[in-house]
């Protein structure tokens, strides 16, 4: 028998949606407020870790909180002695979002990382090795198993960093290896950078970081640009790089061109176009370069020579369309001590020149036999 209830009322409806609605506020706001407590107690370990990460050489103008990350400010890390600039680092602002995951275990996570303002200084060693803030990557060693198990005192913490932006940064790279031994690196400058870089995994390093960059490279009587896109594995230097030099000073490159030995460079532009790739630490990486513009020190006379060919016919090569174009290809493995990258990028240079001028490496140096015949009546 069907009931004879009496339909609800539009009353009765209407409180119920009601009672619905401050159900789901009331839900809503345990919700936000579970997750700003998560944020404020994640930004609390947060920073504990930074302060302990930094290290004695590091000092700060100012770190402040509030519910979604932290902010430092003059944020400064001192070199140690022997190291050819004043500070590994100086950022005028550090915009610091952590990620919620930390709160439940693993390394910690930061979301997102922005530095505003930044000085970055980099060394290659003669050995043609990269240092990279040696107070927060090397000086304190690798992390013993034990530790990374979370019971071994003094570890290094690990962190793990989603996105890096670099905003009007400065780069002061220091070149050891192109330089005769005992004398100071050569100083390398790239300003206005804007870069970003992730994820990182700290101090391991032992993952794919895209990165993307792009930047004015400083000359010695005019400015370039500099844009460097793909991906690199620090720790095993597996790398997919595309990188492109415009309108660089070739005064400020000639140490990667030329032979202690061989005649200078008044003036000149350079063009580089580079696609490297490093797998299981070999390197291949066919490039373009474009020299315009260029003009030649005049010493040396007839035995004068630039990038391995003789400095007349690259002269007279130049006469037709003011520059040069050169392909090459760089090969090798980065662990084989015979291997030298900047020897390498000379020699490919050097034999593309001679192509590019109708010349072989054989024939440059039969002409060059030729004139010392000739200077000695033989």
């Amino acid at each position: 028998m069907r009931s004879l209830r009496p339909p609800s009322s539009p009353r009765s409806a209407v409180s119920r949606l009601h009672r619905l609605s401050l159900i789901a506020a009331a839900a809503l706001t345990a919700l936000c407020l579970l997750v700003f407590a998560g944020l404020r107690l994640a930004v609390g370990q947060l920073q504990q870790q930074i302060e302990q990460a930094l290290g004695p050489r590091a000092s700060l103008g100012a770190i402040t909180a509030d519910w979604t990350g932290l902010e430092l400010r003059e944020l400064r890390i001192r070199a140690a002695p022997g190291w050819p600039a004043e500070d590994e680092l100086r950022a005028r602002r550090v915009r610091v979002e952590p990620d919620l995951r930390s709160l439940f275990g693993g390394p910690w996570r930061i979301a997102r990382l922005e530095v505003e303002g930044a000085y970055l200084s980099a060394l290659r060693t003669r050995e043609g090795r990269l240092r990279l803030l040696p107070a927060l990557l090397e000086e304190r060693g690798p992390a013993r198993p034990e530790a990374a198990a979370g019971d071994g005192a003094g570890a290094r913490p690990q962190l793990e960093i989603s996105l890096l932006r670099l905003d009007d940064a400065s780069l002061a790279f220091f070149d050891g290896s192109v330089v005769r031994r005992g004398a100071a690196p050569l100083p390398l400058r790239v300003e206005h950078l804007q870069a970003e870089a992730g994820p990182l995994l700290l101090p391991a390093l032992d993952r794919a970081v895209a990165l993307k960059l792009d930047g004015l490279f400083k000359g010695t009587r005019q400015d370039g640009r500099i844009a460097i896109e793909g991906e690199i594995t620090p720790a095993t230097q597996d790398a997919r790089l595309r990188a492109q030099f415009k309108d660089v000073d070739l005064l400020t490159l000639q140490p990667y061109l030329l032979k202690m030995s061989e005649v200078g460079v008044r003036r000149g532009r350079l063009d580089l176009e580079l696609q490297a790739q490093v797998r299981e630490r070999r390197l291949r990486a066919p490039g373009r370069l474009t020299l315009r513009q260029l003009e030649l020190a005049s010493e040396g006379g007839a035995m004068a020579s630039f990038a391995g060919v003789p400095r007349q016919a690259v002269l007279a090569a130049l006469t037709r369309d003011d520059k040069l174009e050169v392909k090459f290809t760089l090969e090798g493995r980065l662990d084989d001590p015979a291997f030298s990258l900047n020897e390498n990028l000379a020699t490919k240079i050097a034999s593309g020149l001679g192509e590019s001028l109708g010349l072989s490496l054989s024939g440059v140096v039969k002409g060059l036999g030729g004139v010392v015949k000739g200077l000695f009546g033989r």
